[in-house]
């Protein structure tokens, strides 16, 4: 008897059901419980990524899917394998980002049961429906299979997040009867076409438009791009929407929506277009966008016509109330527009009689907010010394380190909406190492980098090895000023005296050669001569290099 047939369990209904979504990937680690989903992954040709911890898992999945455009899928065993990854699934619940995330549970009629069986969990599928947008304990491997296929149709259909599904260990290893279950149809919002025509209206008279973008129109880099040249109006994004327009463009602010140079400009905005963003305080760091007196305040006697567009109804009004609110895929949206703009007839006073061009705002603009960002901190030398030895499509895996929020998100000139893995809203120490794994799996050809503090690296330093294991040539580039800087900052800023900051760190060029990569170290004084090559000779090799680099000296 064929294996296939002997063993046509749970397990196998619901890789058969990734398979049939094109899942090519998952990451995770093997346990005791989960053993009947990996008995059938090379069966369907999907590649099996172990790194040393799931939270490792969950962040290689995430950057996987921001290179690739494919959901992250992540394996775990049950109990603390489930509950290591809860942190990456809750940073995808709060970036906006689709996960899939499998675990066996204790067996049907056994929940709540405390009876001190391995890796018994009171109630994970609970626990987790109340942290992702949702969580669901399968009573059949039929039900698994569909819930998969669910998955993915949310994925397609709304703004995404993580599902997890939990597989009874009697399902998992139980018989499957049923056929695997075909993918849904997406189902989007449907475009509400009068919303256009009044958009439309509201454009046409504008003398002074600026768009924001956030993570929600990654996909619709294009359109954003063609609706600002047709406009003649810039664009400034979120550090989700980095690169959406490329930021060389005349039009282009950046990623730069936290300055108070760009958030002035967007209270003088007559016609404000707000694509794909909850406009969150993560990125406007205190400040506002549009004309307010206060966060999700209107000042109404600015003359501002507010236009959003989002995928998720509840997201339209959250932090700036619109006027015209667009419940609708953002390429959809933003095609149907230029269509309209394109048919309608131009007016005397709208953008094309500007006595300002668009690209002499963003120009002007420009020249302001340089007192906004120090180009000369640390975070911004070292980003830009890191493009030029990797090039100018690189991607770079930041973490919540002050070397990526005070320098890459602002110093990387992104040409492409992939090149900044990094999530501003939850803000977790620990992404960038394991993200940059993903990213370099999914596009092997590209230059990924990691650039991340000292503090940062040590929560998943253990990753370096799944590097040299999958022979990934990554610069782990390590800024080292100390500890946790920016936390002893704040603490002089409460009139505290500096406590439990200043950390011991290892030598990190030596582990990562005790890893089997390549160890450099250099003073901050080396790095305008030595970084550049240091990188493009890490992207060389087939063994990840860490470079160690000391601040102050």
């Amino acid at each position: 008897m064929p294996e296939a047939d002997r063993f046509r369990n749970g397990g196998r209904a619901v890789v058969a059901a990734l398979a049939a979504h094109g899942v090519d990937t998952i990451f995770g680690i093997p346990g005791t419980h989960n053993l009947e989903f990996y008995r059938h992954l090379p069966e369907f040709g999907i590649r099996a990524v172990t790194p040393r911890h799931e939270q490792g898992a969950g962040y290689g999945a995430d950057g996987y899917f921001l290179l690739s455009g494919k959901p992250g899928v992540v394996i775990t065993t049950s109990g603390p394998g489930l509950t290591n990854v809860v942190t990456a699934a809750a940073t995808a619940y709060a970036e906006s980002r689709p996960m899939l995330i499998l675990s066996p549970g204790v067996p049907t009629g056994l929940e709540r049961a405390d009876i001190g069986m391995l890796h018994e969990t009171k109630d994970s599928s609970g626990a987790l429906s109340h942290l992702l947008v949702s969580s669901q304990r399968t009573r059949t491997a039929e039900g698994a299979a569909q819930a998969v296929a669910e998955a993915f149709a949310m994925f397609a259909s709304s703004r995404p997040g993580p599902v997890h599904i939990e597989v009874p260990l009697d399902v998992l290893e139980g018989d499957w009867h049923g056929s695997v279950p075909a993918p849904i149809p997406a189902r989007r919002p449907e475009l509400d076409r009068q919303a256009v025509i009044r958009a439309v209206d509201a454009i046409r008279s504008a003398a002074r438009p600026l768009i924001v973008a956030g993570g929600g129109a990654r996909s619709a880099a294009a359109e954003v791009q063609d609706l600002a040249e047709a406009i003649d109006a810039p664009v400034v994004t979120t550090a989700n929407g980095k690169g959406i327009v490329a930021e060389d463009h005349p039009l282009s602010l950046g990623s730069n929506v936290r300055f108070p140079s760009v958030q002035a400009e967007s209270a003088a905005a007559d016609v404000l277009i707000v694509v794909g963003s909850e406009l969150a305080d993560s990125d406007l760091w205190g400040g506002v966008i549009g004309a307010q007196t206060a966060p999700g305040v209107r000042d109404d006697r600015a003359e501002q016509v507010v236009i959003r567009c989002d995928i998720d109804p509840d997201q339209l009004g959250k932090n700036l109330r619109g006027d015209i609110l667009v419940c609708a895929d953002a390429g959809e949206f933003l095609s149907a527009l230029i269509a309209a703009l394109d048919d309608a007839p131009e007016t005397e006073s709208g953008t094309a009689s500007a006595g300002e061009s668009g690209a002499e705002r963003t120009a002007a603009l420009r020249e302001s907010s340089a007192d906004d960002f120090d180009v000369e901190s640390i975070g911004a030398r070292v980003t830009r010394l890191v493009a030029d030895g990797a090039g100018s499509d690189v991607v770079i895996a930041g973490d919540s380190s002050q070397v990526t929020y005070d320098g890459t998100v602002h110093a990387l000139e992104a040409h492409t909406p992939d090149q900044l893995l990094y999530m501003p809203g939850f803000a977790t120490l620990g992404y960038g190492i394991p993200a940059a794994i993903g990213a370099k799996l999914a596009a092997p050809d590209r230059p990924v980098v990691c650039l991340l503090g000292d503090g940062a690296a040590m929560f998943s330093i253990q990753e370096i090895m799944t590097a040299t294991e999958l022979g990934l040539g990554i610069p782990f580039v390590i800024v080292d000023n100390g500890g946790y800087a920016e936390i002893e900052a704040q603490m002089v800023d409460r009139d505290m005296t500096p406590f439990a900051v200043e950390l011991a760190r290892p030598d990190f060029a030596k582990l990562g050669e005790s890893m089997g990569g390549v160890g450099v170290t250099m003073a901050e004084s080396q790095m305008p001569a030595e970084l550049p090559d240091a990188v493009a000779a890490a992207l060389s090799r087939t063994v990840p290099t860490i470079i160690h680099i000391t601040v102050g000296t």
